[in-house]
């Protein structure tokens, strides 16, 4: 039997040492903000519920090891919903002075490596309750014939709130309520924006014109008060009514001063006056007061649509528009349009022909065209016919027919446009007309320009030549994709037909479309032609940056890729170890570049870098190579802090290695403490054994001041030398117990396997309606603002209903020889008062043997008022969770509490430990599970059969 057992223990501990500490991420979202209310609804989401304008704190608690990375993200409204773009990397996301438009739902997204990432979320409902506005409309309708008229008022009163508002109407300080008598009705429209309740006032009567106050409320939610407003109706009451002092259509010349006034002709209470423009606001120089609008020395762009808004909330508001227009005249150009009728492309006697003037103005239907023929006015006659706006071209283009053209018509034609009386200067252009001086053009490309080779970053100049009289413009676009031109322009005019791009993109290649106008030169079909625009860059590389790890010995295989490049191809590529040249640069056949390290020493470590040139330019991968120890990930989840005495303490430093296997063996690592706030620290090399991955390393810190806090670095040290350096801080809190006195409540979490949750709550936070005679009044400490942990047993529960509370996970570590037998004290106090209580039980969940939890204490019925202490000591076999589960008993009375948890190392004191029958006996078996044993026993028999 004894080989028995220490054959068992040893297979014990090689179980637990192969499951390791590395945990995935799991997470909690809490909150330290202003929250208003923090609930579950039915959807099983967490809904933190804040007023508008006040602070947002939500905290991300985490655990798993390694550490996880935390991730903010939110939607505006549900699931599919695209995240933000914007995410934030932080354990607290905190939004000062939320808005509305910040609801939503929020995302943590927790990730260690371990696993699949754990995704929590929480909705933020801002609640808000604006200033109703209220509108007054009234209608008058014959009654039997001419006898008499009916004048009805409706009261609109609208509010735009979260949650939904509650209205109150009041005549004077007297409520109105829904038909109190015939002559008031009060009812809530449909298809109306926003919150709206209309107080109908019916064939009015004397004691109908009064003050009417419309009141708003969300019932003091998130203590947002009551808002309201008031209008006075009486009989003289009426909508607004507006003239304007200038003309709807002003057309004005450049630095006039202009004034636009909007005159109230009507409308009780007196009507506000606002104004707006379009497109964009008023301009910065217009002076506003009241219903006048002043502009000094107006612009062209100050034209535009002035809108004149008279409001008095009573029917519809008055609206005028102004259409100013500044005069503008700019860019006048031709075209000549050989007779359409003879499909001919050039000026031939006895043919028409067709001259065109265009300019672009504002306004431009009042622009006025003179022809002029050799300097002289042209005389309309049967062969010379004049177009004031040709119906054929673009709108305002003034057109001069010539029928039946002979030498008489061969002539320099001038057009004159011009604002008559007007001080904004003329523009003219002149068209030569002779049967040589007009030639169709000829687009034509350079043999050495039809594809443009340039690097990325430099300037180039696309050519296309073009001829002909006159010589047209040449327009630019892209021709092989949907997209504009580098300028944003879909089109580009050049005079002489070069197109310049300064610092060339890759996304700039491609085909480019030059062609002939149609203006300034023959209305014909355009001439085209194409150039090929090919940009040439450096190569792209993979990776850019890499950290290699690997042991003494070891062969390395490092590889540089070229991901992209123009060329695509590898001209040249050289390799450097720490500056160093170890490779003279060479072509490369393939898309990549090697270099083999046969056999990893100190005098392979350093920086490799790879040079890959295609001849246009350079990238390089750099390649950091050593055999240093990665850095140690520190486990979070230690125990608080031991107190030794009135000014010590000592602290339990737990890790893991990260991926101790890819390097040489860790032989030691160096500690370095140091005071907060103290610049030097204390040294020393600790010795801990060979890690494995995954195994929990410790080391005692000791003699630490109280309440001091203090630095930690610790530096793995294998034969190469040291390692990668973690640090973190150690604070010592004087707290050690969990007493739930904040939303994180010491990582407790509710079991989601259970029927319902423990419910965190003090005394000023109970339902004034609970349950009587179950349940304490106070917490354990007997103030009304501590907290403690509870269930509720009114419905919907049901007996046997459980709910369990679990704790965060201690860590038993590993020991060199032999089982574990480290003994842990559980001590809490729990409430149990009530004629329905049912039970509490303690239950201790072994990470490292598995899901099942053994029971270590339990406690039903009625236990009187007061609080009362328990101990219980146990000897777990692995690292643990201590989870408290309370059983709903026969009915509602029956409200189960517990306050001030503490997990310790070390048997309970025994003058304090609970000797009830409740308690089970130390020593708790929670380490192993009958499943395990079992098959240990059977593999035992096994083993010893064979033999």
């Amino acid at each position: 039997m004894e080989l028995f057992r220490i054959l068992l223990f040893s297979i014990l501990h090689l179980y637990v040492k192969g499951q390791g500490v590395y945990a995935p991420a799991s997470g909690q979202i809490v909150h330290s903000g202003q929250a208003c209310v923090v609930k579950d609804d039915n959807i099983s989401e967490r809904v933190y519920t804040i007023r508008e304008g006040d602070m947002l704190v939500l905290q991300c608690l985490v655990k798993g090891h390694p550490r996880p990375q935390i991730r903010w993200t939110k939607t505006a409204g549900s699931a599919s919903d695209k995240f933000q773009e914007t995410s934030i990397f932080n354990e607290t996301l905190q939004i000062q002075n939320i808005q509305r438009i910040q609801g939503g739902r929020y995302y943590c997204k927790a990730e260690n490596r371990i696993g699949v990432p754990a995704i929590k979320s929480i909705r933020v409902d801002v609640q808000y309750l604006d200033m109703p506005t209220l509108t007054v409309h009234q209608t008058i309708s014959d009654v039997r014939g001419s006898y008499y008229q009916e004048k009805t008022v409706f009261l609109r009163c609208t509010v735009n709130s979260n949650p939904p508002a509650r209205f109150i109407w009041k005549r004077g300080s007297e409520v109105i309520t829904h038909n109190q008598d015939n002559g008031v009705d009060i009812y809530e429209p449909l298809y109306t924006q926003g919150e709206t309740k209309v107080l109908k006032l019916k064939n009015l009567r004397p004691q109908d014109f009064a003050n009417y106050t419309c009141q708003v409320s969300v019932r003091n939610v998130c203590s947002i008060p009551d808002k309201s407003i008031t209008f006075q109706l009486t009989n003289a009451t009426s909508p607004p009514a507006l003239k304007l002092s200038v003309d709807e259509t002003l057309v004005v010349n450049p630095g006039d001063n202009v004034t636009m006034s909007c005159l109230v002709t009507g409308g009780i209470p007196t009507p506000v006056i606002t104004w707006t423009h379009y497109p964009g606001p008023i301009p910065t120089t217009a002076r506003v007061q009241g219903g006048t609008v002043t502009l000094q020395n107006v612009k062209v762009q100050d034209s535009g649509y002035y809108n004149c808004t008279a409001v008095n909330n009573v029917g519809n508001p008055a609206k005028k528009t102004v259409n100013l227009i500044v005069r503008a005249m700019s860019n006048i150009t031709f075209q000549i349009t050989p007779d359409p009728n003879k499909d001919s492309e050039t000026i031939q006697m006895e043919q028409d022909v067709k001259l065109s003037c265009h300019v672009d103005a504002q306004p431009q239907d009042k622009v006025n065209y003179t022809w002029y023929k050799n300097g002289l006015p042209v005389r309309p006659s049967k062969t010379l016919v004049i177009l004031r706006n040709d119906p054929e071209l673009d709108p305002g283009t003034c057109s001069l027919e010539i029928f039946y053209m002979n030498f008489r018509d061969q002539a320099t034609y001038s057009c004159v446009a011009s604002f008559t009386g007007t001080p904004i200067p003329e523009l003219k252009i002149e068209v030569n007309l002779t049967r040589n001086t007009v030639v169709p053009p000829v687009l034509t490309v350079p043999k050495d320009r039809a594809t443009v080779m340039v690097r990325e970053g430099s300037r180039v100049e696309l050519q296309c030549d073009v001829s002909g009289k006159p010589r047209p413009p040449v327009l630019w676009s892209r021709a092989d994709k949907e997209l504009p031109m580098p300028s944003g322009d879909w089109l580009v005019e050049t005079r002489d037909g070069r197109l310049r791009l300064d610092n060339v993109t890759r996304d700039m290649s491609g085909s480019y479309r030059c062609q002939t106008a149609r203006f300034n030169g023959l209305n014909i079909k355009p001439r085209q032609a194409l150039v090929q625009l090919n940009v040439q860059f450096a190569p792209i590389v993979d990776p850019q940056s890499l950290d290699v790890r690997t042991r003494t010995g070891d062969s390395v295989t490092l590889r540089c890729i070229m991901l992209k490049a123009n060329p695509q191809r590898i001209a040249s590529s050289t390799w450097r170890l720490n500056g160093r040249l170890i490779r003279s640069a060479r072509p490369e056949l393939q898309d990549y570049s090697e270099w083999q390290i046969d056999s990893f020493s100190q005098l392979s470590n350093g920086t490799y870098e790879c040079s890959i040139s295609n001849d246009v330019g350079t990238s390089t991968c750099v390649f950091y190579v050593s055999a240093k120890a990665y850095n140690p990930d520190f486990y979070y989840d230690t125990p608080a802090p031991i107190k030794k005495d009135n000014r010590n303490y000592s602290y339990t430093l737990q890790w893991t290695q990260r991926e101790p296997e890819a390097v040489d063996v860790v032989i030691g690592y160096k500690l370095e403490v140091r005071q907060l706030n103290f610049q030097s620290y204390m040294s020393k090399q600790i010795q801990v054994g060979t890690p494995q991955k995954g195994v929990l390393l410790q080391h005692i810190l000791s003699d630490l001041k109280i309440p001091l806090s203090y630095e930690v670095r610790l530096t793995p040290i294998t034969n190469f030398g040291p390692g990668d350096t973690s640090m973190r801080i150690i604070e010592y809190s004087e707290h050690q117990a969990c007493g739930f006195e904040v939303e994180k409540i010491c990582g407790f979490t509710q079991d989601k396997k259970d029927d319902f949750d423990w419910t965190r709550q003090n005394a000023n936070t109970q339902n004034p309606k609970r349950s009587p005679n179950t349940g304490p009044t106070k917490d354990r400490s007997g103030t009304r603002e501590g907290y403690y942990m509870y269930i509720e047993a009114s419905r919907p529960r049901v007996p046997g209903d459980k709910a369990r509370l679990v704790s965060p996970l201690y860590n038993v570590t590993t020991k060199a020889k032999g089982p574990y037998n480290t003994p842990f004290c559980i001590s809490f106090y729990y409430h149990m008062y009530g004629k329905h209580i049912g039970s509490l039980n303690v239950l201790v969940r072994v990470k490292s043997i598995g899901a099942l939890d053994t029971q270590v204490w339990t406690l039903s019925g009625n236990q009187g008022p007061n609080w009362q202490q328990a101990n219980i000591t146990i000897n777990p076999r692995g690292p643990f969770q201590v989870v408290f589960e309370g059983v709903r008993g026969s009915s509602y009375e029956g409200d189960i509490a517990i306050d001030d948890i503490y997990v310790a190392r070390g048997k309970c004191p025994m003058n304090r430990e609970t000797m009830s029958e409740a308690v089970s006996v130390k020593g708790s078996s929670a380490a192993l599970s009958l499943p395990i044993y079992t098959g240990l026993l059977a593999l035992f028999s096994t083993a010893l059969f064979h033999r």
